[in-house]
């Protein structure tokens, strides 16, 4: 059996199916987007797809019929035309420096104007782009095509820098504008990207963008579908199956555990992250392909300036409307993090306009975790983080010494480093993240009939129940936990039940105090 090619980090189409790498069929979804409107924008997390899709329409609309044989599109459009066609890819300037934007844009804007015989480009980017736009038009007597890939790049790049983002505005503005400027000229236009940022105006001013990024009809566009793995991937699934030592079924749930889960729109059509799940056929092995390249550190960030608490990641509601544009990164850091990809929709209620957003899959939850402890305990503590001194603590019922082991930890954060610890949600971050690490399930400040209790760890044979009180004693920890019967629904769990109160000195930064009363 010929081995299967994967496409990772193959983005242009041309490519994929001159050389024979899988491709999963998305051409009928073109077909509607090309018959049906004429601008477009598509959000959906990086390494999703959105490259290779605008590659895609780019192949489509240059005429290049033979590319498409075998697949939906091939027979679906009946008269072939070849439209000059403007691809502009952000994803890789360099956003660091006020010309950023300039640089990247005026680049790519010269190789076209050569094309086109225009030797004028010391004007700005919105009047060169309109030029070019009218001179393509006249030459080709066609109209022209305009692709974007990951418009909002360089503004994310800058997200903790507002000059710097301002300037970048500034230039993009006009750049965009010519969409609206220069409609008669202009076939199709597609932009893709991570963000749907309001302030950049190109979807206020250009009015009949159309935003595909939460319709139900083009939920799957991007992403790769249960169906597509049974009937595209079926034989090295059986394989991976085989190596693993598992049925194919009990191989796939891995898979779905692992990958699985996103979700961007009403319907319940979930995805599969496509660069996870490739990886893992090619090596046969799951691992955390997604975190390897990259890492969410300004998303961290974000959460930090916002002392967001990290437990409500888990589970967090948020208004439709709210999720579907990031108007202002200062105001809430939830929306920028949903459509980044760490966070996607669990639960719709049509009703009121409402979404439950929480970690599409393991692999997203486990690399979010991952890259939280270096920015909430700073980078000496996280390195001398042993997680298995933790884990053997915690299972052997030493309780005294694995609070030691959390004491041994925040001794370890340099005061420079320090996250502000005045009140108790950044002392319960960290410990999130402790626990989190260590593959339990965890709830934290759960909701309670008489309150809400601070952390419940589950093992396989104890419940702990914790309430942390930032400098207050370990007795008002323990007594909250009594009063309001925190323990109560565990009580039929079969489990032994642990309740510790904890006193958290606020001048120490450290554990001051803790009572542990084990239930028997």
């Amino acid at each position: 059996m010929e081995s299967i090619k994967y496409p990772i980090g193959i983005q242009t189409f041309s490519e994929v199916r001159e050389n024979g790498y899988l491709y999963l069929d998305k051409t009928d979804y073109i077909y509607k987007l090309v018959s049906t409107g004429k601008y477009y924008f598509l959000s959906r997390p990086r390494r999703f797809g959105k490259s290779l899709l605008i590659s895609t329409i780019e192949a489509y609309y240059r005429g290049q019929k033979e590319l498409f044989e075998g697949l939906a599109i091939y027979d679906l459009e009946k008269n072939w035309t070849e439209y000059p066609v403007f691809h502009f890819d952000l994803n890789t300037g360099l956003y660091n420096n006020p010309k950023g934007v300039y640089d990247r844009l005026s680049f790519q804007l010269n190789e076209y104007e050569k094309v086109y015989g225009i030797l004028e480009n010391e004007d700005s980017l919105g009047i060169r782009f309109g030029r070019l736009i009218q001179q393509a038009f006249q030459t080709c007597g066609k109209q022209v095509v305009i692709l974007v890939d990951e418009y909002d790049k360089p503004i994310l790049e800058t997200i903790h820098d507002e000059a710097l983002q301002e300037g970048y505005r500034q230039d993009l503005k006009p750049f965009y504008g010519c969409l609206k400027t220069y409609d008669r000229y202009i076939k199709f236009a597609f932009l893709t990207g991570v963000t749907k940022i309001g302030k950049l105006s190109v979807f206020s001013d250009l009015n009949n963008l159309i935003d595909i990024s939460m319709e139900d009809q083009y939920a799957q566009i991007c992403g790769i579908t249960r169906k597509e793995i049974e009937t595209e991937m079926a034989e090295p699934l059986a394989q991976m199956a085989q190596k693993q030592g598992l049925t194919v079924e009990e191989m796939h749930l891995r898979l779905k555990k692992a990958y699985d889960g996103y979700r961007f729109s009403w319907a319940d059509a979930k995805v599969y992250n496509p660069f996870s799940l490739l990886s893992a056929f090619r090596t046969m092995r799951i691992d955390d392909y997604w975190f390897e390249t990259g890492t969410p550190t300004f998303l961290v960030k974000l959460l930090q300036k916002h002392g967001f608490n990290l437990w409500e990641m888990d589970s967090v509601e948020r208004m439709v409307s709210d999720i579907k544009s990031v108007n202002s990164f200062a105001s809430d850091p939830i929306p920028v993090i949903y459509q980044s990809g760490y966070l996607t929709i669990k639960e719709w209620d049509e009703t009121f306009g409402m979404v439950t957003l929480a970690y599409p899959n393991a692999e997203v939850r486990r690399g979010f975790i991952n890259s939280l402890l270096p920015c909430y305990a700073g980078e000496r503590a996280s390195k001398e983080f042993d997680i298995r001194r933790f884990v053997r603590k915690i299972n052997d019922g030493d309780i005294k010494g694995f609070i030691e082991q959390i004491k041994a930890l925040f001794a370890d954060i340099p005061f420079v480093e320090a996250v502000d610890f005045n009140y108790e949600g950044e002392f319960r971050n960290i410990l999130y993240i402790i626990f989190s690490l260590l593959s339990f399930y965890v709830e934290a400040e759960k909701h309670m009939n008489k309150g809400r209790v601070d952390l419940v760890v589950k093992t396989k044979a104890t419940v702990y129940v914790m309430e942390f009180k930032v400098n207050g004693t370990a007795e008002e920890a323990m007594a909250q936990i009594n009063s309001k019967d925190y323990s109560l629904p565990y009580s039929t769990s079969g489990k032994k039940i642990v309740k510790i109160g904890v006193a958290f000195s606020r001048e120490d930064r450290n554990i001051k105090d803790w009572i542990i009363d084990e239930d028997v």
